[in-house]
């Protein structure tokens, strides 16, 4: 049997980057995998390419920030597959800027995005996870910025310090019901929402786009590599297939040594 035969997941965030990876790692080892994202032509697509590889995938559009379409998308998930036993609260978006500033706009719509949607649909699960206390696993997508603050990034690292918190919390409230959380916390990340800052932060810190990669992203590595998708879907299929609750709520750190805990 493959290790997560039987298991349902939701992935948020999905239909690209580290998201759509995580979903095609769950989908190998076994799981039924929703694929939640506000692009649903793009969750569809990752969805077919699962199940042309063999595997059991829905695309769900999901806003994370509407309380109304994050329950109807878990719902929709619990549905087609049986139940949801692991949630990967993903979805998340970048904007940089100093704080005097940053638009109160911006800064309500990051932790809308990553505070919001990671409660919303951490609520919408657990309705699944605790009924006949069938129990989980909710994983959130930090960052080093969880543990580590960066210029120009009030609002992200604020968010990703936030769900620390939540994810401690969960695991002291889940624990009875056989819930576990868990943080995964990567360092820099070779997507499209890490390639766009590269200009930006050139422009406000008024260095070359090449010192941004070598001394910003990438100076606190121990190898000077950016971390892939790979070991951060790696870390997710770890921490999913994990038999005890020894590691919840703890976070990962995933960042080649970019910081150390």
């Amino acid at each position: 049997m493959a290790q997560l035969d039987g298991k349902t997941a939701v992935v948020t965030g999905a239909a690209s980057g580290i998201g759509k990876e995580i979903a095609i790692v769950l989908a190998k080892a076994g799981a039924a995998v929703a694929i939640a994202d506000l692009n649903l032509d793009g969750a569809n697509a990752v969805a077919e390419q699962i199940k042309a590889s063999g595997g059991k995938a829905i695309g769900i559009a999901m806003n994370v920030t509407d309380e109304d379409a994050v329950n109807a998308g878990i719902d929709k998930a619990a549905a087609e597959f049986g139940s949801v036993d692991i949630l990967i609260s993903n979805a998340g978006i970048q904007i940089v800027n100093p704080i005097e500033n940053y638009a109160y706009s911006d800064w309500k719509k990051m932790l809308a995005i990553h505070l919001d949607g990671a409660f919303l649909t951490t609520k919408a699960a657990l309705k699944h996870m605790y009924k006949d206390d069938r129990g989980g696993i909710v994983i959130y997508m930090g960052s080093a910025h969880s543990h580590e603050a960066s210029p120009l990034k009030s609002a992200y690292v604020t968010a990703k310090h936030g769900l620390l918190g939540l994810a401690r919390t969960l695991a002291k409230e889940g624990a009875k019901r056989h819930v576990r959380s868990h943080v995964i916390c990567p360092g820099f990340v070779r997507t499209p929402l890490v390639d766009k800052q590269i200009p930006e932060q050139a422009k406000e810190l008024g260095i070359t786009e090449d010192e941004v990669i070598k001394k910003v992203m990438l100076g606190n590595t121990v190898d000077g590599t950016f971390t892939t998708v790979d070991d951060v879907a790696q870390m997710v299929l770890f921490l999913s297939t994990f038999p005890t609750a020894a590691l919840t709520g703890q976070s990962f750190m995933v960042s080649h040594g970019w910081y150390m805990q």
